[in-house]
């Protein structure tokens, strides 16, 4: 019976991720690469690394060198396979270039020629990945490399897709390479920088958000969450509507989250509702920052406000309108009258 327990407690630990958290996000690292073909003789090539959406490094189109964004990217580049390949990358590059000349000139192409590639992996919380490899030309899908067969496929029906795809797999040293590299190289390398980079990678703010209203018409008003300053980007925003959630629908509209300068993130949520309905209203907000709690943030009707500065308008001008008929009624009667005469107290 001991063997039996000894046995199922080893199958467990060899089980990968038995013991990771199954709601953690996946990790994604991917190198876009841009490449500009103006004629035969000539290419421009730029590029940027990130992890998430973390830049890590980025390539100098001018001299075709490493910028690190930061130390510890570059201190997490100097071990394992990273090394070897940043070593080698000048090298991919003019083999790159020298292959879309001659495909160019193979499949009768006019310059400029711009071509894309973007590279990497993702990686799961139980250690499971999988990498992807897609070149597209002049903005549209063109190749994807699928790596577990070490087979280029075409993205869509062409002549240049079917070229290229043939071409690149006929390359078994090449496709061999890819496949090591999207498969353990680039898992590894995820590892290695969330190791060294833990501080900046899981740094977190917190969202602050403010409610107002918009009136684009008398029948309708315009709820308006704006939430801006959280990191990570992951966010949830949702308004309460009597303390229940309001579910989608035409009236509600919520952006896509967009950057900040200062590296954080920002959306807003509209709700479309009709004055005086009678009902209370609430913006809530979900965010890793904030751990278990929620911000709530409620909307004040404020439709009464007009109202009471019309009142408070009129109160001041019969005031002024007063005290200017005193002075006028004090200076007629030679100074007789005073501030106290009964006809004037308001």
């Amino acid at each position: 019976m001991q063997l039996i327990h000894l046995l199922l407690f080893l199958f467990l630990l060899l089980l990968p991720g038995m013991w990771a958290d199954p709601e953690a996000e996946p990790q994604v690292f991917q190198l876009l690469q841009t490449s500009l073909f103006t004629n035969i003789s000539s290419a421009e090539v730029s590029g940027v690394a990130l992890l998430g959406d973390v830049p890590i490094f980025a390539l100098d189109p001018a001299k075709w060198s490493i910028r690190f964004h930061w130390p510890w990217a570059r201190q997490a580049t100097a071990e394992g396979d990273a090394e070897k390949i940043m070593s080698h990358s000048k090298l991919f590059l003019r083999n790159m270039v020298r292959y879309v000349h001659e495909t160019a000139q193979q499949a009768q192409l006019d310059y400029p020629l711009v071509i894309q590639i973007r590279a990497g992996c993702v990686l799961h919380s139980n250690r499971t990945s999988w990498g992807f490899m897609d070149v597209g030309v002049g903005g549209r899908d063109l190749i994807t490399f699928e790596v577990e067969r070490q087979h280029w496929e075409p993205l869509q029906p062409s002549l240049l897709a079917d070229l290229v795809s043939k071409s690149l797999t006929s390359k078994k040293a090449v496709t061999g390479v890819l496949e090591h590299i999207l498969s353990i190289s680039c898992q590894s390398h995820i590892l290695t920088l969330c190791k060294y980079g833990k501080a900046d990678l899981e740094r977190q703010e917190l969202p602050v958000a403010t409610v107002f209203a918009r009136t684009p018409s008398p029948a309708q008003i315009l709820l308006v969450c704006h939430v801006t300053g959280f990191y990570p980007r992951p966010i949830s925003v949702a308004w309460l509507r009597d303390g229940q959630e309001v579910p989608p629908g035409p009236a509600l509209n919520t952006s896509t989250i967009l950057p900040n300068a200062d590296l954080t993130y920002q959306l807003r949520s509209v709700l479309a509702v009709a004055p005086g309905d009678g009902h209370s209203y609430a913006c809530r907000v979900h965010h890793r920052s904030l751990g278990t709690r929620s911000l709530l943030i409620p909307w004040e009707n404020r439709s009464t406000a007009p109202a009471v500065a019309i009142a408070i308008s009129v109160v001041l001008l019969v005031a002024t309108a007063s005290a200017g008929g005193v002075w006028w009624w004090k200076h007629r009667k030679g100074g007789k009258a005073t501030w106290e005469t009964p006809e004037f107290i308001i």
